[in-house]
């Protein structure tokens, strides 16, 4: 009995662990996931895609959050200062009838994202369905 060693007078097992059983559960398992894993069909995301808009705005109307979070609306070379509630009211005066005029937030990069946050939730409340954010690319 391999368990047991005798030796003389007194007899004392020998602290070991089988492993065999172990190993045999877990070739088990890999032969059970080596099966079922073709068998799983694999799952499709629809990822957002961006096209090409047709044509490029007639005109844009740019608002600029500064660093102390002012808000300035640009129009060609016209800047008016306005606060956050008047924002919507004159974007739509100076949108006019042109229904391919886009709107560009530009913000200081120190400035909080819930401030751009709220000025895209205010353009949108007011109607305004062409609403885009102004990046500087990395070099």
């Amino acid at each position: 009995m391999p368990s047991v060693a005798g030796r003389g007078r007194g007899r004392r097992t020998i602290n070991e662990i089988n492993m065999v059983p172990f190993i045999d559960v877990m070739l088990v398992l890999l032969i059970i996931f080596m099966v079922t894993a073709p068998l799983i069909a694999p799952s499709m995301i629809d990822l957002p895609s961006i096209g090409k808009a047709a044509k490029q705005p007639d005109e844009i109307v740019q608002i600029v959050i500064t660093k102390s979070e002012a808000i300035e609306l640009k129009l060609k070379d016209k800047t008016t200062s306005v606060g956050l509630t008047d924002v919507a009211a004159m974007v739509k005066q100076n949108l006019g009838t042109g229904t391919n005029t886009a709107v560009v937030i530009s913000a200081d990069k120190t400035v909080k994202y819930e401030t751009v946050v709220k000025v895209m939730d205010t353009l949108q409340r007011a109607g305004i369905a062409r609403v885009g954010l102004s990046v500087q690319l990395a070099n």
